[in-house]
């Protein structure tokens, strides 16, 4: 589409003389009336351009890859219009040393009006004085800070200069619109977008056109036909009278407040799964509480199906098909199933929290098959989540390892609700306690549970294996032989992570075996139950607690393994951990005597049962993002890379190779052990981290990308391989890479991004650029 065509002549004249410098002066707080108005969402036809035919593409390319969800910048979200009409904010939502709650600042939930923002201490990015042409750009924080980019571009230089703070955690400026003039003397080249190369001029006068006319809206498209007919179906199986819908529309409500839902009909289409005070058939009346257990407040509460305006971002974005078979499968697993519900249970938090007691009336076994049917799903809950971004979860999790389950029908199901009758008051967790302030006291409570539990669990793992079934691998979910979601791998970045069906990569140093119980407690802890707004003793607690279940998850893998051998595995996963876990890791094991029919013949039996577990699942744990070696003799170089070359390398490196697609260069970096919340980087092992070169894009936050021709492979390859120094990867980039300074980078995210998009139509979303290296 030609932005030129929505731009007579003399606006473009006028554009001009704007760009060279008569609307750059102080901003005008007055221009015949002093009264400031908040903008509210209203949408309406416009003229063009308006936001949804012309504006949305240019800010989703250009702005939204920094400012989406809680880690935008001034807290400026910009995947919608009623975003960019909610403006910034100068607090951050990501403060874990907060000693209280922070004030809940969740789009589309703790205000309804712009006036409310402002109220919250939100300030405008669009004029909200007199409309007219030279107040809607005077007047604009966005308009002036786009203007400022035009006249300060980027120096020449390849990497920026020390003027740019590109720090994760760093001071944010966040000018509120009296505060422009100051902000220009003291950061010229803070326009936007920030560190990074101007927009075009051809999108530059097309924002500047539409901010110059008032920023209207426009009219979203309307929703099909066939979109509105499959929400009254799903709305009406949800909210049925019966005590036994009502609690399986709590049930699933709980585990997809956060999920993507889109029916095949209308790809590219989401909604969220909402609470409502309000029926179907009724406009909604949302039920907004910090958390999706906390009490409503209301007689009845409705399950309602919300159109999501946002633009869909890659770390948040968790796509969950709603489909016949799903219909079916939820049919049968939650209301066919002969079982009664007598009375619904409450809100009160110690039980709200603990799913265990709350839907003790659905059979386990249903509750087990909604979750393993889409394990993925259930797993990316806790790493893209609430909350985008978060050491809290990850700083406990491994940057490599993969992710099998068990069973969920036969003999594992009676193990697990004898477990149950066993140890179901030993599963209480910290979500019951909000955001209190007694993190050490209640982590006593919640070990000495987790100890009973374990006890417990042992005592009837032990039990089970003598008097029934030894263990062997057909205590493995193996996917129904269709499922690829049997095996998963997780690779961390830092503070973030991704999720990917089927096995990548060599065989990692640790991994999980998860059943029921376990996949329940990781969702209500990390995801249901974490508050991204909670103070430091909430976010502590869910720390300290998260490592009871990455060891239960580790240990269940362990308890495979010849008993000889167990311990030893577990303390090399451990080294120089402290005293008191190396005691808790031990306590489960002491307690297990087992039996299993399972044969080892090497001395790497870890190994041994990693290459059993796979033939077991076969092609389910297959991954298209897999790549195949042994046809690649060029990339061979990168199979088993290590030393100075890893090490210099970023976490994510995407890399686009014409002709042959998308690739990206994964580093794990290596740690002694994850057994304590502080001192990371002295548990460093840097000689022992690796790399994994996948097909595709793994990663939400990219942090370098490279451009290489199929006729320079071999020469990249072996740069790469032979890296010693840091001037010898900057001699790299200098060649190969696409920096945020060079001036194809748009060119180059837009090529991407349309690849990204064709390689996984319905995962595929914006990734992050907050993260970019200045290397």
């Amino acid at each position: 589409m030609d932005a030129f065509r929505f731009l007579p002549f003399c606006y473009i004249a006028l554009l001009v003389a704007v760009m060279t410098g008569c609307s750059y002066g102080p901003f005008s707080k007055s221009t015949g009336t002093s009264q400031q108005t908040p903008r509210e969402y209203a949408p309406a036809p416009a003229t063009r351009p308006n936001y949804f035919a012309d504006i949305k593409p240019v800010i989703d390319k250009r702005c939204v890859v920094c400012h989406a969800c809680y880690d935008a910048p001034c807290q400026l979200k910009l995947e919608s219009y009623q975003g960019l009409l909610r403006g910034a904010h100068k607090d951050r939502v990501y403060h874990a040393e907060r000693l209280f709650e922070a004030n809940l600042t969740r789009m589309y939930e703790d205000a309804e009006t712009t006036a409310q923002w402002r109220d919250k201490g939100f300030f405008p990015m669009l004029n909200e004085f007199e409309d007219n042409p030279y107040s809607n750009l005077e007047n604009s924080v966005l308009a002036q800070l786009l203007l400022m980019k035009q006249r300060h571009p980027f120096p020449t230089q390849a990497q920026l200069s020390s003027d740019f703070d590109l720090r994760l955690v760093r001071d944010q400026s966040c000018p509120h619109p009296n505060e422009m003039e100051s902000y220009r003397k003291k950061h010229p080249l803070g326009g936007m977008p920030y560190a990074l190369p101007a927009l075009s001029k051809r999108e530059h006068l097309l924002m500047m056109e539409w901010l110059r006319e008032g920023a209207p809206s426009g009219m979203p498209s309307p929703l099909p036909e066939s979109v509105l007919t499959q929400v009254v179906q799903w709305e009406a199986f949800l909210n049925g009278d019966s005590f036994k819908v009502q609690l399986v529309g709590r049930y699933i409500y709980e585990h997809l407040f956060l999920a993507s839902l889109h029916f095949d009909v209308a790809p590219g289409i989401y909604f969220h799964l909402v609470r409502s005070s309000t029926p179907p058939g009724q406009p909604i009346k949302r039920i907004s509480t910090t958390r999706p257990f906390d009490d409503p407040g209301v007689p009845r509460v409705y399950y309602r199906f919300w159109q999501d305006p946002d633009t869909p971002v890659a770390k948040t974005h968790m796509p969950y098909l709603l489909d016949d078979k799903r219909w079916s499968k939820w049919q049968k697993w939650f209301l066919q199933e002969p079982y009664t519900v007598d009375q619904l249970p409450g809100y009160e938090p110690e039980k709200a929290a603990n799913p265990f007691a709350t839907f003790a009336q659905i059979p386990v076994g249903s509750r087990y098959r909604f979750l393993l049917e889409e394990s993925q799903f259930s797993i990316m809950n806790f790493i893209k989540g609430p909350v985008c971004r978060g050491t809290v979860a990850l700083n406990v999790i491994q940057d490599h390892f993969w992710v099998f389950f068990l069973a969920p029908d036969g003999d594992v199901a009676k193990y697990e609700e004898e477990l149950f009758q066993r140890a179901e008051n030993y599963l209480n967790m910290p979500a019951e306690k909000g955001s209190s302030l007694l993190a050490i006291g209640s982590w006593l409570t919640y070990s000495q549970m987790q100890r009973k539990y374990l006890s417990a669990k042992a005592e009837t793992v032990t039990k089970f294996t003598r008097n029934q079934v030894p263990l062997n691998l057909d205590l493995i979910w193996d996917g129904d032989g269709v499922n690829p979601n049997a095996a998963l791998t997780v690779f961390r970045h830092s503070d973030s992570a991704s999720v990917h069906q089927g096995l990548i990569g060599t065989p990692p140093k640790t991994a999980w075996i998860i059943g029921y119980p376990l996949l329940e407690r990781i969702h209500y802890l990390l995801v249901a139950g974490f508050d991204v707004y909670g103070n430091v003793s909430h976010q502590l607690l869910t720390r300290l607690y998260m490592d009871f279940l990455r060891m239960e998850g580790e240990m269940n893998f362990v308890a495979l393994l010849p008993s000889d051998v167990q311990k030893s595995t577990i303390a090399g996963w451990y080294v120089n951990a402290e005293g008191e876990q190396k005691k808790y890791l031990d306590f489960y094991l002491d307690q297990l005597q087992t039996k299993t029919d399972l044969k080892f013949t090497t001395d790497d039996p870890k190994q041994e049962l990693l290459d059993m577990l796979t033939a077991r699942l076969g092609k389910v744990a297959e991954s298209p993002l897999q790549l195949d070696f042994a046809t690649s003799p060029l990339l061979r170089p990168l199979q088993n890379l290590r030393g100075p070359a890893v090490q210099i390398l970023p976490e994510t490196t995407v890399i686009r190779v014409p002709g042959l697609g998308l690739f990206t260069l994964v580093r794990h970096n290596h740690y002694t052990n994850l057994s304590s919340l502080f001192g990371e980087e002295q548990r460093r092992w840097p000689e022992e981290d690796q790399i994994t070169l996948t097909r595709g894009i793994v990663g939400s936050y990219p942090n370098s990308f490279m451009q290489v021709e199929q006729s320079q492979l071999g020469d990249f390859v072996n740069r790469l391989a032979n890296l010693q120094t840091e001037e010898d990867f900057t001699a790299l980039r200098d060649r190969y890479g696409v920096r945020r300074t060079d001036a194809r980078f748009w060119a180059f995210s837009d090529t991407l991004h349309r690849e990204y998009q064709k390689l996984y139509p319905a995962d595929a979303a914006l990734l992050d650029y907050n993260r970019l290296e200045n290397r």
